[in-house]
């Protein structure tokens, strides 16, 4: 095949005195156009000169007849051929297959071997670029770009295929994932955990049904709660109660907090049975417990051989507490995100105070103090006190707030964690809820299946933990080893 590598060279070299021609006599252009001229002719090169590199390896022509795995295997009449989609553009590569006998399985192309060709037809640069752009915009505008940038063409399902098949690959490397160097560790770990619905896709059977009115309050699309989870550590940040309101009141992050260290999230979704769309009590298909195990792998890698206190800040969801109960360690602290019962102070404070008023605000502001102050029954009994003046709405508002407050009450010993040092809101599950789904999966019109959303969710975090490089090492070895049974 030397012919057809210096054919490519040949062209690549022409292509190159084209360019060099040009740019000494371009003239009257602006210099962003030069530079557009300039990269499209650059992708031409650069193809010519991958096809160069392919055909320095021939047809993979091992001989009429090969062993493989002690077997025999016949070389194919002729060369079939392959496409390959580069970030400078498609080509064809062809290639002779092995198999026992002809039109049977292909068992071996010792090209593809050499080669090391993914398992479809983009190129691992290609997949890399474009996923890193569908993690942030909605498939369709993310091979737009690509369009755009390379001018290489990919239709929006292959872009979604890519996407679950990387996706795959998830679940073997968070595993293998070393924990961060205890040096860099902050002083304590915290657990975080928090649900975010997502917009669902509706069957197709229901969307068959387009003539059914939908009933009163019945939506036209449902969402399905996505489980969102992080692992941090923190150095100790001790307060005091007043000092704690003040940050609150002023909506200003006090300048000396530490900062979280080594964040890892994680996101899992109920995920569909064969019998049905999703209403399974198996373990292994309902997303609280598959985050858990996510979290307490974690958990276990990072305090191994250390007394690190160990924190879950989370909100009022029994589920979620009783998924802590089971699968973190027993001497985990729980404590009840304080954003949240500020919520409820605020609903209480309205049924006595119109919104927006001084009064609304001392209210919220005295019973915040006793919380902080560790009079969590004081406050309770108060509640309960002024609830007998209410009547109808207003009073059964406040119960509910009752009910929130005593059902906590186990994970409100703000006081105790206060002169701990601990953190007492998850600000930090809210804001991975936000960056891992909202900001991607809740964009305009959007719809998903349970699949595609999974999928869009695992690759989302990791690109947000950082680990998006190792992440693509690891799925090219594994898909290599597969495919050829070695990395390439």
């Amino acid at each position: 095949m030397i012919m057809a590598q210096e054919k490519s060279f040949i062209k690549a070299q022409k292509e190159f005195d084209s360019l060099c021609k040009w740019v000494r006599t371009a003239e009257g252009l602006r210099i962003d156009q030069v530079e557009r001229e300039l990269f499209a002719r650059l992708l031409a090169i650069g193809l010519a000169l991958l096809q160069a590199f392919v055909a320095r390896f021939g047809r993979g022509d091992a001989g009429s007849v090969i062993e493989q795995q002690g077997r025999p295997l016949r070389r194919s009449e002729e060369p079939h051929g392959r496409r390959y989609v580069s970030i400078f553009g498609p080509l064809e590569i062809s290639r002779f297959v092995y198999a026992r006998r002809p039109k049977q399985k292909i068992e071996h192309v010792p090209l593809d071997v050499q080669l090391g060709l993914p398992a479809g037809e983009f190129s691992y640069v290609l997949e890399d670029w474009q996923q890193r752009l569908c993690l942030k915009e909605s498939f369709g505008e993310s091979v737009e770009s690509i369009a755009a940038l390379l001018d290489v063409k990919m239709s929006v399902r292959s872009a979604e295929t890519m996407n679950r098949q990387m996706s795959r690959f998830a679940s073997t490397y968070r595993p293998q994932q070393a924990p961060p160097p205890p040096a860099e560790e902050g002083q304590v770990l915290v657990v975080a955990a928090d649900g975010k619905g997502v917009p669902m896709r509706r069957p197709l059977e229901e969307r068959m049904r387009s003539s059914k009115r939908r009933g009163k309050g019945e939506k036209k699309n449902k969402k399905q709660m996505a489980y969102v989870g992080a692992v941090y550590t923190i150095d100790r940040f001790r307060r005091t109660p007043d000092e704690v309101v003040e940050e609150l009141a002023r909506k200003q992050r006090a300048d000396d907090r530490p900062t979280p260290q080594h964040k890892r999230v994680w996101a899992e979704m109920t995920l569909p049975t064969a019998d049905d769309a999703g209403d399974s009590h198996d373990d292994q298909q309902q997303g609280k417990p598959r985050l858990f195990a996510q979290l307490a792998a974690e958990v276990e890698g990072r305090v191994a051989g250390s007394r690190k206190p160990l924190v879950c800040l989370m909100d009022g969801e029994r589920a979620l507490w009783e998924a802590q109960r089971q699968w973190l360690p027993k001497r985990t602290v729980g404590i009840l995100d304080l954003y949240h019962v500020l919520e409820r102070l605020w609903a209480a404070a309205h049924c006595f105070h119109a919104e927006g008023s001084r009064g609304a605000e001392m209210f919220v502001s005295d019973r915040l103090r006793m919380l902080l102050e560790g009079k969590v029954g004081y406050l309770i009994g108060g509640l309960r006190r002024m609830s007998e003046k209410l009547h109808g709405e207003k009073r059964t508002r406040l119960s509910a707030v009752i009910r929130y407050l005593d059902n906590n009450r186990s994970h409100m010993q703000y006081d105790e964690y206060l002169a701990a040092g601990y953190p007492i809101g998850s600000g930090v599950a809210e804001g991975a809820c936000r960056h891992v789904v909202k900001d991607r999966l809740e964009q305009t019109g959007m719809r998903w299946t349970v699949e595609g959303a999974q999928a869009m969710l695992h690759l989302r975090t990791i690109y947000l933990n950082g680990d998006w490089g190792d992440f693509l090492q690891h799925h090219i070895e594994t898909e290599q080893t597969a495919l050829y049974g070695q990395a390439a």
